[in-house]
């Protein structure tokens, strides 16, 4: 079923701030606002947009107006104005922006959780430059590429908040689960706060679908070395200082200990939390690691996790640190230098 110009209006203004910075590129935010000349992008200060507020009525968010010309409207209005559109193709720009899926008549129902459910959802997904997903991870303090093919960002992922509650839909960062050659299995999803600043209020924001268990969330192809650790975040931490070290997010500690080895596999570091569930998963690996021929190695955080000591020490403390727990001969191969060589 196709979305109401009321339902688009109101999912565009639960990303108030994203639109603007796309069709009002002149403009900038101050406050709870976002200031521009007119709907037409001209720069100034006439024009402004509310970017937070209710989904409706009054203060809503994404509401407008141009002090200079009395204009007012939603954020659907703006489109349309800003882009010289009628209402049907207004509504279809507004669809493109928000990467909604259309339906597709021949397609077979899956079971919800499938693993085909988690592969129809992932192809959904936009790239994460410019999404909410990019400003929430950026919220995390991690400072490298986030183009990562394992990641990608929907506006609105159905979820229920508890098992009576009605379905609601909103925006999510997904995380593709792949075993060691690559096909997908599984699908995390991280539901966002609409300002992108935190995840979304709900009891359980993480909600995983498919088969995760041996597999993981991969960043970087790996051959003889590999990291490992719990969260999307505490392994970005890692790869904002050591971002050509091949590395994989096994999701929780539980997964982590369950971890497949790759045949080629001679070392697996364990980017463990800093908990009694992450020293389990280590004593795990290792003893599957001596029946195996792996070399597995702890490295362990000052703070909860390595997504803390980032936010704490900054990118050359978390350096430093790693530079002792890694063997010799992978620091001097992974190591990036603060001048980038």
């Amino acid at each position: 079923m196709m979305e109401s110009a009321s339902d688009l209006a109101r999912r565009l203004g639960r990303q108030a701030e994203a639109v603007c910075r796309h069709y009002l590129s002149a403009g900038h935010r101050e406050g709870r606002y976002w200031l521009v000349g007119d709907v037409l992008n001209t720069p100034g200060r006439s024009m402004f947009v509310r970017l937070t507020g209710p989904d409706s009525g009054k203060g809503a968010a994404g509401h407008w107006r141009d002090a200079a010309t009395g204009e007012h409207g939603d954020l659907l209005d703006l489109i349309a104005l800003n882009r010289g559109l009628d209402g049907r193709a207004a509504r279809e720009e507004a669809r493109s922006f928000l990467a909604l899926p259309r339906p597709i008549p021949s397609a077979d129902p899956v079971p919800a959780g499938s693993i085909e459910a988690a592969r129809r959802l992932f192809r959904a997904g936009s790239p994460l430059s410019g999404t909410l997903a990019e400003t929430y991870l950026r919220t995390r303090g991690l400072l490298g590429p986030l183009a990562w093919p394992a990641l990608r960002f929907h506006p609105a992922v159905w979820y229920r908040a508890h098992a009576q509650a009605p379905r609601e839909a909103g925006p999510a960062l997904l995380a593709a689960v792949t075993d060691d050659l690559g096909g997908l299995t599984g699908l995390q999803r991280t539901w966002l706060d609409p300002s992108g600043r935190g995840k979304a209020s709900l009891a359980d924001p993480r909600r995983a679908l498919g088969s995760l268990l041996g597999n993981g969330v991969r960043f970087g192809g790996a051959t003889d070395i590999l990291a490992a650790g719990e969260g999307i975040e505490t392994v970005l931490a890692l790869k904002s200082v050591l971002p050509d070290l091949p590395m994989v997010a096994a999701l929780s500690a539980g997964h982590l200990a369950a971890l497949l080895f790759a045949p080629s596999l001679v070392r697996l570091y364990v980017a463990r939390d800093n908990d009694a569930a992450g020293r389990r998963a280590v004593e795990r690996l290792t003893a599957r690691g001596r029946m195996s021929g792996v070399d597995v190695r702890p490295l362990v955080p000052a703070a909860g996790d390595f997504n803390d000591d980032l936010l704490l020490r900054g990118p050359d403390g978390l350096r430093a640190d790693l530079a002792d727990q890694l063997a010799p001969d992978d620091w001097r191969r992974f190591r990036v230098r603060r001048d980038g060589t």
